[in-house]
């Protein structure tokens, strides 16, 4: 496993819904003393049930965060990763079974704690099956495409596609586990 250190100011963290992207990035700016980007709180308004931004607004909210000196910025969207990587120096990808990403987002939406990392403002969790089918279907084998963009960019990546090699990541590198 490559030190953390080596991915450098501006790391990017991607994978499926409910992997733990947010609690790793909040436990990375923690560690490094860099802020954190959620990039599901720039793509969606404050104080709602996660309805979304008009697209040209997210994506210049999403192109001035990448400007920043250093940054934790966790979130997919696959349409803005080009110019993410581009500005990126190293990157994590993770990933999970769709039954525990399930089940973690069951346990999300009945919990609804509105401290939890990468929680949107204001927003209520509640169950919505056209995440229920994003979770189980729709998105069930994307780490495969998201590996393969890594591969591409030729970041320095560490890739977790377990729990138990998430939980060995937080471990060696001494991070702090928030429950």
């Amino acid at each position: 496993m490559l030190p953390l250190h080596s991915l450098g100011e501006r790391i990017v963290v991607l994978g499926p819904s409910n992997a733990g992207k947010s609690t790793l990035a909040v436990a990375l700016s923690k560690k490094l003393g860099f802020p954190t980007v959620h990039l599901d709180q720039l793509h969606h308004l404050p104080h709602t049930d996660w309805q979304p931004r008009p697209e040209e607004d997210f994506a210049k909210l999403h192109d001035a965060a990448i400007l920043g000196e250093r940054w934790v910025m966790e979130g997919n969207y696959s349409r803005l990763i080009p110019q993410r990587l581009a500005r990126a120096t190293g990157a994590i990808l993770i990933t999970s079974n769709h039954w525990l990403r399930f089940s973690r987002y069951l346990k999300r939406t009945v919990v609804n704690r509105p401290d939890r990392a990468g929680h949107l403002e204001g927003a209520k969790d509640s169950i919505k099956w056209e995440m229920v089918h994003w979770i189980l279907v729709k998105t069930r084998n994307s780490g495969v495409k998201y590996a393969k963009i890594l591969q591409e960019s030729g970041l320095p990546t560490i890739e977790c596609h377990t729990a138990h090699a998430l939980n060995n990541l937080y471990r060696v590198w001494d991070l702090s586990v928030r429950r």
